[in-house]
């Protein structure tokens, strides 16, 4: 079954920048939209950006001016570019896609709410 991987996380000093992506573990024929979570330890998931395709990225309040989401519709893969990071952006990071289309057997097969592993990203001071 096709999963999402993600790569990119790390630990960084404050103010640094990571680059996080997430893309099928396969060839696809089309994927979207692109939403990126993040999880603090001991807070819920909250949603940070996201893209869909009408190419109009939206950002939650606490990122809005540091990180970019953008999508690659020709390899099906999206990006979140982190800058100027600080100890509140320390958490798991998740891809998701709302759906992701597929050939099996010659056959179009179609899969919904797709997750990333997650990928770590620590900010230390």
């Amino acid at each position: 079954q096709v999963q999402l991987v993600e790569s990119g996380g790390g630990e960084v000093q404050i103010g640094g920048s990571l680059t996080l992506s997430c893309a099928p573990s396969e060839t696809v024929f089309g994927v979207g939209p692109w939403t990126w979570y993040r999880q603090a330890p001991g807070k819920l998931r909250e949603l940070v950006a996201s893209i869909g395709g009408d190419n109009v990225p939206k950002y939650s309040d606490s990122v809005k001016g540091r990180f970019t989401i953008s999508r690659d519709t020709v390899k099906k893969l999206t990006f979140l570019q982190m800058n100027n990071l600080n100890p509140e952006d320390t958490a798991v990071y998740y891809c998701h896609a709302g759906a992701l289309e597929y050939y099996r057997n010659d056959q179009l097969a179609r899969l919904h709410d797709l997750w990333g592993q997650g990928t770590q990203v620590t900010v230390s001071s």
